[in-house]
């Protein structure tokens, strides 16, 4: 099945797999901002392990695939905010916020699929 030109496979009633990209298009280091189901992701190659959370802070809405990348950490351009990329876990921000959504990415040959 395809959906605005992504090839969608659905596992069961309840789970979808998305094609969000190809693992030469997000080298280690390296973030892009992809749409699944209507929402901005960011997927997140670390030393070739692959991430995803959505792409929207939870503080003011600005866009974590324009922030910076530490190890494990992306941090938000616009305030600070600091969230951990496997989980969307808050790491640090002078007030409490939502953590964010994160998602189960599959890599199959060399194409990178993102879980809903």
């Amino acid at each position: 099945m395809t959906r605005n030109n992504l090839k969608i496979i659905k596992l069961n009633p309840f789970m979808v797999r998305i094609l969000v990209g190809k693992t030469t298009e997000v080298m280690p280091g390296q973030m892009k901002k992809v749409l699944v189901d209507e929402n901005e992701v960011v997927v997140i190659n670390i030393d070739g392990n692959y991430f995803a959370i959505n792409d929207t802070c939870s503080h003011a809405g600005g866009s974590l695939s324009e922030g910076k990348l530490d190890g494990h950490t992306i941090t938000c351009d616009w305030h600070g905010a600091q969230f951990e990329c496997r989980s969307g876990k808050l790491i640090k921000f002078p007030v409490e916020i939502n953590d964010l959504r994160s998602y189960d990415v599959v890599i199959e040959s060399d194409s990178i699929f993102v879980e809903t």
